[in-house]
């Protein structure tokens, strides 16, 4: 595409570019900058259309409505011609929210190798916004992006909810589906929204205002580069595996004296109490003679926070942070038959450091594998401070609304998927208001009217407990739960598919496929479809016990494995929750505890991670969590 650099030139936004996908079946805007008083004609699938821009340069237009289809070309033109090419009718989707929207295809490719290899097949693109925060005003165009066609090598880059998502759409409707990912990790909901939605927000909208002061910010990023820097050198200059003779890491060094340690596991609980620093890990293991030379698969698993990898002195690989799982290809003629030396230097900044549990360590060559659990000897690098986290100004309010999701209010759209909450669990109590507010706010900023907007309720995350207790994640839910009362809203309920060690569940197929079927029903109109699992209605007290009714029963209730009810707690008039039996009945549950004679609430699921709660409706999907008392 050929857009003019001049000012005197017609120009687009990065939105309205080669490869677009367009809103079928709706009025489309297509808009721009040109000198003022300008006529500029637009001219697409036969039609033709005409404007001048304002005074400021700024013009806009309507297409007709358009049945998916494509390819077509848009012509441009006014002082100068533009074409914009491949474009085509069908769905759009923003995808927004924190790091669960963000993990990429990339990230799962090993759970999903066969879906990946076929994502040619698919009329799927993806318009990547870029990460950006602004504070000062909100924004008209994006700084950078384009349009991408899902193939096996591009998907990889695509929001892996997003596509599970468009996936379903596509095969179910047979139209084109374009994937706006404006999502960044680690956000709360406050960044995402604009300042009219921060004025019943004061505490935000006080902080948006000082992050206007460019000055403000800069003298923050600076002090917190700095002490980054600085601690990063302290340890560079402390550790003495890197500053010895003989290195660590080397394969002859003699670590003979080093104790032992079990992997996976917190050094914090294993000796090193309350350290913060470097910890060098060195294993021995055997190989077979027909793995020498060949290349090899090295997974282990999360490490908290940092670590790079030799194996046989040969550096492997780096991660630079916790979250990702750590996978590092071995490349040909670093293994050998016998003896092999894997060594990994973990650095850890804050809080416990180590490696996470239930996650893969294994080392895989020559069609075998070898588990790397187990004893591990270790020693420690270096000692430090615990690092002060920085200041995270895409976190602050109003930034992400000014600088990703203003500029993209004029482009039309089906409506909006939504992963976002993990970052507002310390102040569960705020949710409901925050999230009420943005989904408020965004549908008056496109002006479509109340266009559908689905999101996830979190996951399962964290340990288990074994009695009933507080949760901020459940009261998140609860709050999540509750926003279904704004139309045209729908929630994918995934407390069955979390991982208990791990923010970021790898089951991203199946919250793409919940969410699809909620925008079957609210977008798409489909009238028959069991859209989500059971949702609490009411309740009603008889004697000791209490009986719950629920909408989104489809088939009807069963507690799911065929076993009883699990994961329901009753309290009386001391609001005291205990673990209750619960039964069954009809499109009801009854719910009752022998040692309460008058029961006053419920709640079902009711933890960070509720494992094993078992109330579905026939169709396969989970109820939502829930507290009578909320």
């Amino acid at each position: 595409m050929n857009i003019g650099a001049a000012f005197s030139e017609v120009r687009l936004p990065r939105l309205i570019s080669d490869g677009m996908i367009l809103q079928r079946d709706a009025k489309v805007r297509i808009w721009g900058w040109a000198s003022p008083g300008e006529n500029i004609s637009v001219s697409i699938h036969k039609k033709k259309y005409n404007c001048t821009s304002d005074a400021n340069g700024k013009w806009n237009l309507l297409l007709d409505p358009e049945k998916a289809g494509g390819p077509y070309e848009m012509q441009i033109d006014a002082g100068n011609h533009i074409t914009v090419k491949d474009i085509l009718f069908g769905e759009v989707w923003v995808c927004s929210g924190q790091s669960n929207m963000v993990l990429p295809m990339e990230r799962v490719k090993e759970k999903y190798p066969d879906i990946i290899a076929q994502a040619g097949s698919l009329a799927v693109r993806q318009f990547f916004v870029p990460n950006r925060y602004v504070f000062s005003a909100p924004q008209d165009d994006l700084p950078s992006g384009n349009w991408e066609s899902a193939n096996p090598e591009t998907v990889l880059h695509f929001t892996a909810v997003g596509y599970f998502f468009a996936k379903s759409l596509y095969e179910k409707y047979h139209v084109p589906i374009g994937l706006i990912n404006a999502s960044v990790g680690g956000t709360p909901a406050e960044s995402w929204m604009s300042e009219d939605a921060l004025k019943n927000f004061p505490s935000a909208l006080e902080m948006a205002e000082k992050c206007r002061d460019s000055n403000y910010v800069q003298n923050i990023i600076r002090q917190d580069n700095n002490i980054r820097t600085g601690w990063y050198d302290l340890i560079w200059e402390g550790d003495k595996g890197l500053h010895e003779e003989k290195k660590w890491f080397d394969a002859d060094y003699n670590a003979s004296d080093w104790p032992v340690m079990q992997v996976p596991g917190f050094w914090d609980d294993q000796g090193l109490k309350h350290v913060n620093g470097v910890v060098w890990f060195r294993k021995e293991i055997e190989l077979p003679d027909e793995a020498s030379g060949k290349p090899a698969k090295l997974l282990l698993g999360r490490i908290v926070d940092q670590d790079s990898v030799y194996i046989n002195a040969h550096f492997v690989g780096t991660t630079g942070y916790q979250y990702p799982p750590r996978r590092y290809d071995v490349p040909p003629g670093v293994l050998k038959g016998g003896r092999n030396i894997i060594v990994v230097r973990v650095i850890n900044s804050s809080g416990k450091g180590g490696f996470i549990k239930d996650k893969p360590y294994r080392l895989t060559v020559a069609g075998q594998s070898t588990d790397l659990t187990g004893e591990w000897k270790y020693q420690l690098g270096t000692t430090a401070n615990p690092l002060p986290a920085p200041t995270f100004f895409q976190y602050k309010p109003l930034g992400l609304f000014n600088a990703m999701i203003a500029p993209l209010i004029n482009y039309s759209v089906r409506g909006v998927i939504w992963y976002q909450g993990e970052a507002n669990t310390s102040s569960p109590g705020d949710y409901e208001k925050l999230f009420t507010a943005l989904i408020t706010d965004w549908r008056q900023k496109w002006n479509q009217g109340n266009f559908p907007f689905l999101y996830v309720q979190l996951a399962n995350f964290m340990e288990t407990k074994n009695q009933p207790s507080e949760s901020n994640w459940a009261a998140l839910r609860q709050a999540q739960l509750e926003t279904l009362a704004i139309p045209n809203t729908g929630m994918a309920v995934i407390i069955d598919i979390g991982e208990w060690n791990d923010i970021h569940p790898l089951d991203k197929a199946d919250v793409g496929k919940r969410l699809a079927l909620a925008a079957e029903k609210i977008a798409y109109g489909e009238k028959k479809i069991v859209y989500s699992g059971p949702v609490y209605q009411s309740m009603k007290i008889e004697g000791n016990k209490i009986i719950l009714s629920f909408t989104n029963t489809g088939s009807g209730l069963i507690a799911k494995g065929n076993n009883d009810l699990k994961y329901f707690s009753i309290a009386g008039n001391d609001k005291k929750f205990i673990w209750a039996t619960a039964k069954i009945e009809g499109d009801h549950v009854v719910v009752w505890n022998d040692n309460i004679s008058n029961p006053v609430a419920v709640r079902y699921a009711w933890a960070d991670n509720p494992e094993g709660a078992n109330l579905y409706n026939k169709e396969g999907l989970p109820a939502s969590p829930f507290g009578t008392d909320k």
